[in-house]
């Protein structure tokens, strides 16, 4: 019996105005499982979380979510952007925040009753930031901030969770404590989506897209993360170290000090 899927596309064409960000592509993403989606910058990974999210209607193709087109489901599914633009004149608290969460269920004046106060409650035990309750935003750190933005999206008590890089420039606590919450929120039997740069990160998924400008390569990281792949989607070369390495040559995450390993293969 084939795997169940949380989402799928075909023939999908993704644009802004004239510009396509993803050209003609299949993918599926298997329920219940953690799937990375990676490429080098401007390679659609955002731009397919988007979709998925119903917030970007395919100019081609089809996209189906939970069974049902993308703008159908948004109740079902939490997007945690990136970056979000903070309000400096509202003071707008980490409870409140997070709270927010609840909307696609009640609405923004639903009124919240207890069990909702217990989801908010418990995602932000387990981001760690159930002392930041009352602070306002502007008062965090950029690791708490994305904390409490993850917590946001745990609040919703989603059957999909998309995450549009979680993980980047994050101190190391936030890092493991977010790291930490995607693994459970799969163990528990969500299907969570991130978008990611790290090819190690990637390998650690269950499932993998490799995005140039379209789904290049789609399945297990031994697949998808093939060096030859990984070679022609991101366009540069790959080297080979003793160590099993794998350095990517990618100029727009170089560090000052060389090339940048992304990869040891197990």
């Amino acid at each position: 019996m084939p795997p169940q899927l949380a989402a799928s596309g075909t023939g999908v064409v993704l644009a802004y105005g004239p510009n396509v960000a993803v050209d003609r592509s299949d993918f599926a993403i298997p329920a219940g499982a953690l799937t990375a989606v990676i490429g080098p910058n401007g390679s659609g990974k955002s731009t397919l979380l988007h979709a998925l999210a119903g917030l970007l209607a395919p100019r081609q193709g089809e996209i189906t979510v939970l069974g049902r087109p993308p703008g159908e489901v948004h109740d079902r599914v939490a997007y945690v952007l990136q970056a979000t633009r903070l309000n400096e004149v509202m003071p707008v608290t980490v409870g409140e925040v997070v709270a927010m969460g609840r909307y696609p269920r009640h609405g923004m004046l639903g009124r919240h009753r207890g069990h909702d106060r217990h989801a908010c409650e418990a995602a932000m035990d387990r981001l760690a930031i159930d002392d930041l309750a009352g602070r306002h935003l502007t008062e965090l750190s950029g690791g708490q901030r994305q904390r409490v933005f993850v917590a946001q999206g745990l609040a919703q008590d989603a059957e999909l969770l998309l995450l549009d890089e979680p993980l980047t420039g994050l101190d190391l606590v936030s890092a493991e404590t977010i790291s930490r919450t995607i693994a459970d929120e799969v163990q528990t039997g969500t299907t969570v989506v991130i978008t990611t740069h790290d090819v190690a990160r990637a390998s650690r998924a269950d499932h993998v897209l490799l995005m140039s400008r379209r789904v290049h390569t789609e399945g297990p990281p031994s697949v998808a993360l093939h060096p030859d792949r990984l070679s022609d989607a991101y366009g540069i070369g790959i080297l080979h170290l003793e160590d099993g390495s794998i350095v990517l040559d990618d100029a727009a995450h170089r560090h000052a000090m060389g090339r940048h390993v992304h990869l040891k293969r197990q």
